[in-house]
């Protein structure tokens, strides 16, 4: 159905070198660019620096960060265009919640 909200989370990695306030610069940019899609954050949780299973980039480590918010369905293709476009994220994963 075109226009329905549905609840996601997204689970995205962070470069390592990223110093703290570059950190909470991209975390607040990445819940921005969700509302200008038409979404809305309901909690913004920081795992912190974690290990990986496997080198990305060069990098053993990364920053996690776990974003659960609300968007039209068909809005979410555009948010992960931007995800793929921004350096800073190493990976990233978005789920649908609703069970389907």
């Amino acid at each position: 159905m075109a226009g329905e909200t549905r609840a996601y989370e997204i689970l995205y990695i962070l470069r390592p070198d990223l110093d703290e306030e570059g950190r909470r610069d991209k975390i607040a940019k990445v819940n921005q660019v969700i509302e200008a899609q038409g979404g809305q954050v309901q909690s913004s949780d920081e795992w912190g620096p974690r290990i990986l299973a496997y080198e990305i980039d060069h990098f053993r480590e990364g920053y996690y960060v776990l974003v659960t918010f609300t968007m039209p369905a068909e809005r979410v293709q555009e948010l992960e265009n931007r995800f793929n476009m921004d350096d800073e994220i190493l990976r990233y994963q978005v789920v649908r919640l609703d069970g389907k």
